[in-house]
């Protein structure tokens, strides 16, 4: 089987989620893209994962296949009724990004459905951004967007891959090209003039402390000081928290070194259910 003969569709109330399902175990593993991104960012990790665990890999909505919002969303409660209506669960989420965003709110606002969170390039859903790099390049993310500037957008949107110290000419040209090619997917969803309907999380720092399941953040060793920051407030913040880095690689670690990010996120999942008495 390939990638594509494995996504599935569940039909909502309001439009379809398209997702990934594949392999079996015990252990279900949960993948979360990042914004405007799909699931193929995930393709270097789902087969080596789904030899031994069940791996789901939903597209957000808004996002690849699935359906753009026509009325208020949370992503976490998309996630929440697909994994209702797999009947699967508790589970490992693991996001890049937006993602990770989408894993803690989970932990948040369901927390019966979580076993534990691998979070990279994020915090929680109320991101900080105060370093200059991360200003410029939302400043200049939002100059395009009102100018209607969609090839400006997608190029500001882009630095992210290479980080405050590389140039994308630094970055591998395939990793480039599959993040490209995603987001302009995405975007070729959405009008200028869609209103956004994503509903926020609430107190998403001040409630992270009270998450109990074991979590890991994972950080791009040269990603902006913004991204390095919230991931380090993150894993001091939550009661069972642990940090890791995959040196050389921005904001997209699983993409850049996928060996690098498998090896780390294997020895949690490892560790973590060892000390639950069971074996991953």
């Amino acid at each position: 089987m390939n990638a594509a003969s494995e996504l599935k569709v569940f039909e909502t109330d309001d439009g379809r989620l398209v997702y990934r399902d594949t392999g079996e175990g015990p252990l279900l593993l949960v993948l979360l893209h990042g914004g405007f991104l799909d699931h193929g960012m995930w393709d270097d990790q789902v087969p080596e994962l789904a030899r031994d665990h069940r791996v789901i890999v939903p597209d957000a909505r808004g996002h690849g296949g699935s359906s753009n919002a026509s009325r208020p969303f949370r992503h976490t409660d998309d996630l929440a009724a697909l994994l209702r209506h797999l009947d699967a669960g508790p589970a490992v989420l693991v996001g890049v990004s937006m993602g990770g965003a989408t894993a803690l709110d989970t932990a948040l606002e369901h927390p019966g459905m979580v076993r534990a969170l691998v979070v990279s390039g994020a915090g929680t859903s109320e991101p900080a951004f105060h370093d200059s790099w991360s200003r410029q390049v939302l400043a200049e993310q939002a100059r395009s967007l009102a100018a209607g500037d969609v090839a400006g957008w997608i190029d500001a949107f882009m630095l992210f891959a290479a980080g405050p110290h590389r140039t994308l000419d630094d970055v591998d040209g395939a990793v480039v090209r599959r993040l490209r090619a995603m987001t302009e997917r995405t975007l070729a969803k959405h009008t200028a003039d869609e209103p956004d309907r994503l509903v926020p999380v609430p107190d998403t720092w001040a409630r992270a402390a009270k998450i109990g399941v074991p979590v890991l953040t994972v950080t791009g060793g040269i990603d902006s000081d913004d991204h390095l920051a919230m991931a380090r407030r993150l894993a001091r913040t939550v009661a069972d928290g642990r940090e890791a880095s995959v040196e050389g690689t921005a904001h997209y670690p699983n993409m850049e070194r996928p060996d690098a990010f498998g090896e780390i996120l294997g020895n949690f999942l490892t560790d973590v259910f060892a000390r639950e008495g069971g074996a991953v």
